[in-house]
């Protein structure tokens, strides 16, 4: 077995976690590889071992490591992504940060976790990704996400007409700030704080949840996630912005963006102590009342 860290950014509060989990990899004697950035912080904070690896991209990580932990909030996790893409290579989301959905790993829970890990006894929930085409191939190689693609307008004069189509049937034109179309992971993403459902991660489907729409009737969709979604945008502005998760590129009006779900999945790492529903309900403080 051969872990990767993986971590974005660096705080000193972080420290003494970094450290907690390098120094029982080491005494369980697993060989462990640090993302290049990430070493380069450390290095000058932690006494390392002197044979400590890195990686530095997806075909390193694919190579050498066979379980990768994602050591930060769920920004974090959804970057790493981008480690593991199609290799199949489980995560495991230790959350330092704040919310942490799919971070669910607690500061108190580590060490149990990588008791776990290390037994073998996880489970790997696989959660379905959504996958941009267009002509342009805007996002090269690393055209999915975990959470969601979203259209919104690049400033802040006008709303944007998104005209969506699903199986080439007309559903809608959006006049809004922008659309969001979700995975059931990313249901607790930003569509989430745009009054979206919060759906199941086996659930089959895509949410299609507007920002800021101009026509109060309109509401969240979900819809089968072997649909194939194509949105044009039009309006006052020439170009808007499109994000996959974290990751956004200007794109030019009446781009036909085509949404489909991709063809691999990511293996979550959920241990006994962790599950989807426990998570929402004591993420969102779920039956915290006196009654209770």
């Amino acid at each position: 077995m051969t872990i990767g860290l993986y971590g974005i950014e660096f705080y000193h509060n972080y420290l003494s976690y970094y450290q907690q989990i390098i120094e029982r990899l080491n005494r369980e004697r697993i060989p462990i590889y640090i993302y290049s950035d990430l070493y380069k912080q450390l290095s000058s904070h932690l006494k390392l071992e002197t044979e400590t690896k890195t990686f530095s991209n997806y075909a390193e990580v694919r190579e050498k490591v066979n379980i990768l932990f994602s050591i930060g909030g769920d920004g974090c996790f959804l970057s790493s992504v981008t480690f593991v893409r199609d290799s199949l290579i489980p995560i495991l989301g230790i959350n330092l940060g704040n919310l942490g959905f799919l971070s669910s790993i607690a500061k108190t829970e580590i060490d149990n976790a990588i008791s776990s890990v290390i037994a073998n006894n996880y489970i790997l929930d696989k959660r379905t990704l959504i996958q941009l085409n267009t002509h342009e191939n805007h996002f090269g190689d690393m055209n999915f996400a975990l959470n969601e693609f979203t259209v919104v307008k690049k400033d802040n004069l006008s709303m944007i007409n998104i005209h969506v189509y699903v199986n080439d049937v007309f559903l809608n034109t959006y006049w809004a700030d922008g659309l969001i179309v979700s995975t059931p992971t990313g249901s607790t993403g930003y569509s989430l704080s745009c009054s979206g459902p919060i759906v199941a991660p086996g659930s089959k489907v895509f949410l299609l949840t507007p920002i800021a729409t101009h026509n109060l009737t309109v509401r969240p969709v979900v819809i089968p996630d072997n649909s194939i979604i194509k949105l044009r945008v039009s309006g006052r502005n020439k170009q808007f912005l499109g994000g996959l998760d974290s990751r956004f590129e200007t794109i030019g009006a009446d781009t036909e963006l085509i949404l489909s779900k991709a063809d691999f999945k990511v293996n979550l790492i959920q241990v006994s102590t962790s599950s989807f529903f426990n998570t929402i309900r004591e993420k969102l403080n779920w039956g915290i009342d006196k009654r209770n």
